[in-house]
């Protein structure tokens, strides 16, 4: 009862900023974004479906060279023949929640032919039964969070990525509804397991990450975060039925979803000083509750448990 109270106190908070309505309120004040990325390669990760699919695509329209990263061979085809340049389009079959393929991935021929220069780390799961990964990692986890964390200090530390290099980091709207954790990110027991709650718990940690990476790298590359409103997803119509026959028609296109990233791709806007998230190409507070202001970890000891969970899973 207290929970079903609570998420409806959440989705009434943000009905007007998070669904299609806050969208389009919000784009009416927008020029059109004809952006030019000829010359740049992208990575996206979880390009075979919904917002990453769509990034990938425009992306490779307006002129980039894009690795689009899925764990579904079929799905990557089909993506590719869709593609306006297929030629500048790489699929890449991987497993995204396994940090032995993603370590492996800094070493393949589409990434060490040319820098990166965009890499969207937008893969994401929310998962409603409990799995465990063959490196003993709860799967929303290894996805979400640790997937993302390997991925992108491994390019770094393999010199990947270009100069003028750009990571976006795509969280949840979910994460206001939680402060930053560490070891409880990770829920092995699935006795204990919530999928919503490890998920919005997956995401605050990408956008203390975010924070966390543009202190330590002082844009070498540079990090964003955002994220993109309540969007329509296969994602969503698996994990969030009820959720989503609620909302239907107010739910946001994958269109609408990948605006953001698009922008600040074209754009490349200062990351908010006060460590906040781009929403519709305006920044937002990190936090809308003071109970999630004070973490029970700090961002150093969240990058440290990270680490160590990376290390033990190359140990399996």
């Amino acid at each position: 009862m207290l929970r079903s109270l609570a998420s409806l106190f959440f989705y009434a908070r943000f009905f007007n900023s998070f669904s299609v309505r806050g969208y389009r309120r919000a784009a009416s004040d927008w020029s059109e974004l004809e952006p030019d990325f000829r010359g740049q390669t992208w990575l996206v990760t979880g390009a075979t479906g919904g917002i990453g699919r769509y990034t990938a695509l425009a992306a490779n329209r307006h002129g980039a060279r894009v690795i689009a990263l899925g764990r579904n061979r079929s799905a990557l085809a089909e993506l590719k023949a869709d593609a306006d340049q297929p030629r500048r389009l790489l699929p890449v079959e991987i497993d995204l929640s396994s940090v032995a393929a993603i370590t492996r991935l800094a070493r393949h021929k589409a990434i060490t032919t040319r820098p990166i220069d965009v890499l969207v780390n937008n893969v994401g799961v929310l998962l409603n039964q409990h799995e465990l990964t063959d490196e003993g990692y709860e799967r929303s986890f290894a996805t979400n969070i640790l997937g993302p964390f390997v991925l992108t200090e491994t390019l770094r530390s393999e010199l990947r990525f270009g100069q003028q290099a750009l990571v976006i980091n795509v969280s949840s709207g979910g994460m206001y509804g939680t402060p930053l954790v560490s070891d409880a990110m990770n829920c092995t027991d699935p006795k204990r397991f919530d999928g919503m709650a490890a998920y919005a718990r997956h995401k605050r940690a990408m956008v203390a990450l975010t924070g966390w990476w543009n202190e330590q790298w002082q844009g070498a590359p540079t990090v964003q975060v955002m994220h993109p409103g309540w969007v329509d997803t296969a994602g969503v119509q698996s994990a969030l039925p009820l959720f989503r026959r609620t909302l239907k028609s107010q739910l946001r296109n994958a269109e609408q979803g990948a605006d953001t990233i698009l922008w600040l791709a074209a754009q490349r806007p200062a990351p908010p000083a006060d460590g906040g998230i781009w929403l519709d190409r305006e920044r937002q507070p990190a936090h809308e509750f003071a109970f999630t202001r004070n973490g029970l970890v700090k961002p150093e000891a969240m990058v440290a448990f990270l680490r160590q969970a990376a290390e033990r899973a190359l140990e399996t």
